[in-house]
């Protein structure tokens, strides 16, 4: 079971879905990656795309992000996250939001309104990152969706081969943690 690493919801165990529909990101990986990005989260715009059991953006707000969006149109999921936000006592926040609903749907959605986001994270199924960081990155640049020290996240597995640059945003690290990668991108 994913728990919150640190933070002001520090220990609490989250669900997860159950099966192999959703991959939840191991205690390590996200660790990992929040040691990196620490300095980036508090007051930050976060949004956590491919949500799962919303672990990501929980950790996220959990650290002092201003705002986080929780992105998930899977029906299962999104009854994890409900239950999860539930657990932090956080329903009805402002500071938290979920939409279910695909990811273009929301993006879409994210852009018109005018949206911006510090912290772009993304964790789809590991056989469909290519296409979905191509459509995410289409988005994120038609919709100005970052802010400007903004970055997009992405969890992938070792075999797949990040691009340099994506969208007007450059590939700046990856980092590997056993079968998996985490890849940051900036503008």
């Amino acid at each position: 079971m994913p728990r919150v690493v640190t933070g002001r919801f520090r220990g609490t165990i989250l669900q997860a879905p159950e099966g192999d529909k959703t991959r939840p990101t191991t205690d390590k990986v996200k660790e990992a990656l929040f040691s990196i990005i620490q300095s980036y989260v508090p007051d930050s715009e976060f949004l956590d795309l491919f949500a799962g059991s919303g672990q990501i953006g929980i950790e996220a707000l959990s650290r002092g992000a201003k705002r986080v969006t929780l992105v998930e149109r899977s029906g299962q999921a999104a009854s994890i996250i409900a239950k999860n936000i539930s657990k932090i006592r956080m329903e009805g926040s402002d500071e938290i939001r979920f939409h279910k609903k695909s990811t273009a749907q929301a993006l879409e959605l994210l852009g018109q309104a005018g949206e911006k986001f510090d912290i772009i994270f993304m964790d789809p199924p590991y056989k469909d990152v290519p296409q979905r960081l191509e459509e995410t990155a289409k988005y994120i640049h038609d919709f100005d969706m970052l802010s400007p020290e903004g970055m997009l996240i992405v969890e992938h597995d070792k075999d797949c081969e990040m691009p340099e640059e994506i969208g007007g945003l450059k590939c700046v690290r990856s980092c590997s943690y056993g079968l998996t990668v985490i890849t940051f991108f900036k503008v």
